[in-house]
């Protein structure tokens, strides 16, 4: 029950805690509610609420200050670990500083030390000791490392958003010790303490606030996990497999997980783990009404490297709890990027599901790259964007060291989409733009690695890309960002291209390139009538030689022609990636045939049918579409397969423009 008292003078020291040092000051207007811990020293002032409701725990830390109008709330969904190993909706460590307004909505840690500004909110998160949060921020689903500053207004929701903070510098914490030097009020940070306040947090064993979701053995971003499956009322089951039943996805069960208290549950995932450690152990929800799995995660590997928790959650930066619902309920928060999944493909893949397309996956290693032979990886079946995330995660964990690429599906149509490579051989996570089938509204997208190297985006593509947004009528716009931007997936808008001539926009785009040297640039399609973005193609990175976006430049026309005794592909005046995709689709038995456009007729999507292309060899084939090349030089010309039992198109590439 709240405990109230005249407003004449403060009261001594209330809670369950006992110990030495000065008492407690709870002035008589201030509100404290519920199981709420006060330990000594610290200071409620009036207006301010400690509420905790039935089931929670709130803890105020010695020497710690809830100035007038401070709240905090500690409901009993969703818990953290104190520095005693005990849970609580809300932990506020020694000396912390809670200023005039800020609202603190459980589960939160606060460490010892910490300085939370005028009007600004916390919830689900926690922040090391000595971190500075100024005014009006916003600190929401997040790990906030020890010493850092949030400064004022910012919005921080992203852990990459935290990982990217700056230290507390001597001068923000004189500007501290001004805000917070007030009479009665707790010391400010860096401050002078009182010794048995300094005995106790240096017998804390978790100052930080680092770990203090769990034990050692779950890392935090799998405990937020167990919380999201349990807030939706599932129940959590776990799998386990050694490498040979790995690769060949046969999954063995540990024991139930009958349980529904957090506790309980993150214990049997500990005991699960220990038991089969070596082996690959992963976790899944389970709805008891629709008797079906959710999401199943890897939570360890055999090699102990963390691992890529689907859903945008991973060993290294795990993303937010659940997100607080109107009817006080939890959701799970959305997908971000993640583990080896750049922005860039995390943002192509939801693209394809909102276009109502499958996700496919291919292999390949440097030798069946060379030859254009790729392999299929596990079909995902799911339309789901955290399964899809998930599978994804797994495909390139178990190709790496080769080429992986993923494409859409069209289900009605019944073919792919826009292929766009996501892993190759060097550990290099990018993808290179690739066609998407005429009509569609799909464009691939191009990540960049996240290395401050690497090549440009080839300028002939990335032309070739623009040609094709304003065919279909689109606008092209440009963004770019420097590494700590990038990091933070934070970009700023280039000057506006109102054009929709292709050369003043590569124009305009090779003017942002040279206006940002050093920084990465993207560029990307609008849909003016949805009035949204329909891909982005990254064209340059920091580390990289500048080069001007220009149109490709046209396939040879005035080659020898091919000619071959023994049947094999001569290597004649086609590029070599061309004579390796007929090479692949004749011996597929697949029917080639050829289509062209003037540029009126291109970016009108209009082409021409340039017939069948003969043959009973793959050389006759190849002979056959250089003569039809050299017919219409100064066209484009595009690369059809035909597969003749469904009587459907396969492939779709231009390979030759003006």
């Amino acid at each position: 029950m709240a405990i109230r008292t005249p407003a004449a003078s403060p009261t001594q020291a209330w809670g369950s805690h006992q110990g030495s040092g000065p008492p407690a000051q709870v002035h008589g207007l201030a509100r404290v509610q519920g199981q709420v811990r006060v330990e000594p020293g610290a200071v409620l002032a009036a207006g301010s609420v400690a509420q905790a409701d039935p089931g929670a725990a709130v803890r105020l830390g010695a020497a710690s200050t809830l100035q007038e109008g401070a709240v905090i709330y500690g409901r009993a969904l969703g818990q953290v670990l104190g520095d005693d190993r005990s849970p609580y909706a809300v932990w506020v460590g020694d000396r912390a500083i809670l200023t005039h307004k800020v609202l603190v909505q459980s589960p939160v840690y606060i460490g010892a030390d910490c300085f939370i500004g005028f009007r600004s909110t916390l919830f689900n998160a926690r922040l090391g000791a000595g971190c500075v949060v100024m005014m009006h921020a916003l600190v929401q689903d997040v790990d906030v490392p020890p010493g850092k500053l949030i400064p004022s207004g910012s919005v921080i929701t992203q852990q990459q958003q935290a990982d990217a903070l700056r230290d507390v510098s001597p001068t923000d914490i004189a500007l501290i010790r001004e805000l917070a030097g007030t009479p009665g009020h707790a010391s400010p940070i860096g401050g002078s303490a009182s010794s048995a306040s300094s005995d106790t947090t240096a017998q804390s064993n978790e100052r930080d606030g680092l770990g203090t979701m769990t034990s050692q053995l779950l890392p935090p971003d799998v405990v937020q996990r167990v919380r999201q499956y349990l807030a939706q009322g599932l129940t959590i089951g776990t799998e386990h497999a050694d490498a040979r039943r790995y690769r060949s996805g046969v999954w063995q069960t540990c024991s139930p997980v009958q349980s529904h208290r957090e506790p309980e549950v993150l214990a049997a995932l500990e005991a699960c783990l220990s038991e089969h450690s070596g082996e690959y152990v992963r976790m899944f929800g389970i709805d008891p009404k629709a008797k079906q799995r959710v999401a199943p995660i890897t939570i360890q590997r055999p090699d102990g490297k963390p691992v890529a928790v689907g859903g945008g959650v991973t060993g290294a930066s795990h993303t937010s709890y659940s997100n607080h619902s109107s009817d006080g309920g939890h959701r799970p928060a959305p997908a971000t990027a993640s583990g080896p999944l750049s922005p860039e493909v995390v943002q192509q893949v939801r693209q394809y599901l909102s276009q109502g397309y499958r996700i496919g996956t291919e292999h390949a290693d440097a030798r069946r790259y060379s030859s254009n032979v790729w392999q299929t990886c596990s079909p995902i079946q799911s339309s789901r964007e955290g399964e899809v995330f998930g599978a994804l995660e797994r495909c390139l964990a178990e190709h790496s060291g080769e080429y992986v690429r993923l494409f859409g599906i069209d289900p009605k149509a019944k073919c792919r989409v826009a292929p766009t490579t996501i892993q190759r051989p060097d550990g290099k996570t990018g993808a290179m733009s690739s066609h998407s089938r005429g009509g569609s509204s799909s464009s691939s997208a191009a990540a960049a690695p996240r290395s401050s190297g690497g090549s440009s985006q080839a300028s002939g593509e990335v032309a070739q890309q623009v040609r094709q947004w304003l065919s279909q009528g689109y606008h092209v716009g440009a963004e770019h960002a420097d590494a700590r931007r990038y990091n933070s997936n934070v970009w700023q808008s280039c000057k506006t291209i109102t054009s929709n001539r292709e050369g003043e926009v590569l124009g305009a785009i090779n003017a942002c390139i040279a206006e940002h040297p050093d920084e990465y640039v993207r560029v990307f399609g609008i849909d003016p009538k949805a009035k949204r973005r329909v891909s982005a193609v990254t064209v340059q990175r920091p580390g990289s030689k500048s080069a001007t976006v220009a149109p490709a430049p046209s396939y040879s026309n005035s080659a020898p022609s091919f000619s071959s005794s023994n049947g094999a592909a001569p290597m004649g005046g086609l590029p070599q990636e061309v004579v390796q995709q007929v090479q692949q689709l004749f011996n597929q038995g697949y029917r080639l045939s050829l289509e062209h456009a003037d540029v009126r007729r291109y970016r009108s999507g209009a082409w021409q049918n340039a017939g069948r292309l003969e043959g009973s060899r793959a050389s006759d084939v190849l002979n056959a579409l250089e003569s039809q090349l050299r017919n219409h030089s100064g066209q484009y010309v595009r690369l059809i397969g035909i597969d003749p039992k469904v009587k459907k198109r396969v492939h779709e590439a231009t390979i030759q423009r003006p």
